[in-house]
């Protein structure tokens, strides 16, 4: 990630950084059986046990300690996540802080209030007639204050290894220096890309569109090398016919091609 300078603040630092990181793999699944075996592999892949385990990496990675966890595995397919995250650590405040407040006392009480919180939730399916199943996730990364959401592009791109990426980026409201002039950004961005690793960056096209004066990015990423051998569900090419290998190439390409650009695109 680019270093930048600190800037001395008055008070607390209000901006909220918002990262969306949205991920699709795509699989030929030639058959009812596979695709309930593909759908089963990523429920087993990708439960809420190993969601959690990712989201309290990337709230390490981040900085932010980790305040509360809700996970749930869906029926029949499907997990989330959330994680409500505070920049600073819990602080339990003793008892006798509330002597003179009516009513149980609680257990705990963090008395520094955040808006940050990380959240996943997963979407396994399939195409009703042209045997393709997808998988998605969709990760958003909200922090408030000085920690930064996009320090964990790196490690959720490799945690996924996905074939499609769609990444947004926004910082909203304002903070005020030491001479009560208001900052509406706090680093030095472009692009999402300035964040990304370079080898990262080589095994993608990408796409940006971003609105620089609102502080609004935007980056579509797909992978440039194709290998159907990496698209086959429990088997390789060499078990099909060379027209067979071709045909379940284009329709593979051309629903990560619907994916990217995000529209239908007419099928010859």
């Amino acid at each position: 990630m680019k270093s930048t300078s600190k800037i001395t603040l008055h008070g607390f630092n209000n901006l909220t950084k918002s990262l969306s990181f949205n991920l699709y793999d795509v699989c030929y699944t030639g058959t009812k059986d596979e695709r309930e075996a593909y759908i089963a592999y990523i429920d087993e892949q990708y439960n809420a046990d190993r969601l959690t385990h990712i989201l309290n990496t990337v709230a390490d990675i981040i900085g932010a300690h980790p305040l509360n966890v809700a996970q749930q595995d869906y029926v029949p397919q499907g997990a989330s996540v959330t994680m409500l995250v505070s920049e600073g650590p819990v602080v339990e405040v003793p008892p006798s802080s509330f002597e003179e407040s009516p009513g149980p006392l609680p257990e705990n009480v963090v008395i520094q209030l955040d808006k940050s919180h990380i959240t996943v939730h997963t979407y396994p399916e399939f195409h009703p007639d042209v045997e393709i199943s997808t998988f998605r996730a969709d990760i958003d990364v909200s922090t408030c204050g000085e920690i930064s959401p996009l320090k964990v592009l790196n490690y959720l791109i490799h945690s996924f290894e996905a074939d499609i990426m769609t990444l947004d980026y926004r910082v909203r409201g304002f903070t005020r220096d030491v001479n009560g002039r208001k900052l509406y950004i706090d680093h030095d961005i472009t692009s999402i890309q300035n964040y990304i690793p370079d080898d990262v960056v080589d095994a993608y096209d990408m796409i940006d569109v971003n609105v620089y004066q609102e502080h609004i990015f935007h980056t579509k990423c797909k992978l440039r090398e194709f290998d159907l051998n990496q698209y086959l569900f429990g088997y390789t090419k060499d078990k099909l016919g060379a027209d067979e290998q071709r045909d379940i190439a284009d329709r593979l390409k051309a629903e990560m091609d619907e994916i990217f650009y995000g529209k239908n695109i007419r099928r010859s």
